[in-house]
């Protein structure tokens, strides 16, 4: 709830009540102590209907210069604020905040030009570093300082309440931070190379951290679906907001950091595959949210208000092909991603299903990874490594083609599979006890 107090001459005064009454506005009038000629109404009303109670006012005679103050209500007993309820824009009731807080709240989260430019780049200069040293707590620091919530999470914003400016300044933040990022990440893998703190010659794509972000999956795309949502949420709630920035962050600012490992370390298919996972969170982040801000009540579109337009102009022709273009991207990305989810889930199951054989009961599966062919966003799959624990000495020679075998039957694509044993060695309690007895004995 929201209590206007407003500043109005006494020759408004009855425009003013005239209005008020036609909405069904409860109010108080007080005269002003210091001015005989003025007087101060106070209205409460819902948190969504601010706006548009300003603009009844406007309509009354009460200019952008006349002295309003809003304040938060706690409490309010006595008034009956139902018929209001038309006025609100955002979700009905206390679930959400209007459409001018909304949009405070998404550009707050922004820090300014340089700034911004500059956290992108310390941002993935840090999560490269974070990947090559292997260190998860590394690559949280990359997440907590960059800059990427509010640019991404204003687009959502800017689509539900039909701001198209708030839009397009969003989606060339996007652009723009994406753009440094990769730059920053860039410089950093190259100079570690060059330096020599990590072999060129080493197997980067190996490495446990970046073989998190190598291809999409669907834990992947979990994360960014639940960043967006989360992130549309605390925007549109009174929860802080850039406590989703991490969330957001890991989506984003990893998978750039991957791309340009696979770039300096001259591995194509690792910085494609890096790229259509950070295409896919990017579309689902935009997405997600732009959902969730609709679910929560935010009826006003992007595609209600060019649905409504009578008229055509470059401008709405220039947000008409953002849109389209974001499709497209959207289009492509989300079937690239499904393909290779898919086919993940497959080689994965199908692994599974090979292993319950008794015949490899002292094995353990540690790992699938999937690499695909440098024929685009939608080439095949062509390799699979999968990586597995064992005990015993025994070498398991039929192992790699039973599992070739079962991954074609599952997914139809012809594959090769590499297996990587983890030997490992063990002492129990109970090998002690028996040694310990058999001395005694003899």
């Amino acid at each position: 709830m929201r209590l206007l107090q407003v500043l109005v001459p006494t020759s408004k005064r009855a425009r003013v009540e005239d209005v008020l009454e036609d909405v069904g506005a409860e109010y108080l009038v007080v005269d002003e102590v210091r001015r005989t000629e003025a007087v101060v109404f106070y209205v409460p009303v819902p948190t969504g209907a601010v706006e548009r109670m300003r603009e009844r006012l406007r309509d009354a005679g009460l200019g952008d210069d006349t002295y309003v103050v809003v304040t938060d209500a706690q409490s309010v007993s006595g008034v009956d604020t139902a018929d209001l309820e038309a006025l609100v824009e955002g979700p009905k009731g206390e679930r959400g905040v209007s459409h001018t807080e909304l949009r405070e709240r998404a550009e707050n989260l922004w820090p300014d030009g340089a700034t911004y430019v500059a956290l992108s780049f310390l941002a993935a200069l840090v999560a490269v570093s974070g990947l090559l040293i292997d260190s998860a707590i590394v690559i949280v620091g990359a997440m907590v300082i960059a800059p990427f919530a509010g640019s991404t999470l204003s687009a959502s914003a800017g689509a539900v309440i039909g701001d198209y400016d708030m839009v397009v300044r969003s989606t060339r933040a996007q652009l723009i931070g994406l753009s440094v990022g990769l730059l920053g990440a860039l410089t950093a893998a190259f100079t570690i190379q060059q330096l020599g703190f990590v072999p060129e010659q080493l197997q980067i794509s190996q490495a446990e951290q970046v073989g998190f972000f190598l291809t999409p999956s669907l834990l992947a795309l979990a994360i960014a679906i639940c960043a967006g949502a989360a992130g549309a949420l605390a925007l549109a709630t009174d929860l802080p907001a850039a406590i989703t920035g991490v969330a957001v962050a890991a989506a984003i600012i990893p998978a750039v950091a991957t791309s340009a490992i696979g770039v300096v370390w001259n591995q194509p298919l690792m910085a494609a595959g890096s790229i259509v996972l950070l295409l896919m969170n990017i579309v689902f982040l935009n997405i997600t949210a732009y959902v969730a801000l609709v679910a929560l009540g935010y009826r006003s579109s992007v595609i209600s208000s060019a649905l409504s337009g009578s008229t055509i102009s470059a401008r709405t022709g220039a947000y008409a092909l953002l849109v389209g273009v974001f499709l497209v991207v959207a289009g492509i990305t989300v079937g690239a991603s499904a393909q290779h989810i898919a086919f993940e889930h497959g080689a994965v199951t199908a692994t599974s299903d090979t292993l319950e054989d008794d015949l490899y009961g002292g094995l353990e599966l540690h790992d699938v990874a999937v690499s695909y062919d440098d024929a685009g966003l939608f080439g095949d799959p062509e390799t699979v490594t999968v990586t597995l624990g064992r005990t015993t000495d025994e070498d398991y020679a039929q192992l790699a083609q039973s599992l070739r075998d079962s991954i074609d039957a599952q997914t139809g694509n012809d594959v090769t599979v590499r297996i990587q044993f983890v030997d490992y060695q063990s002492a129990s309690a109970e090998t002690d006890v028996r040694e310990h007895v058999r001395v005694h004995a003899a």
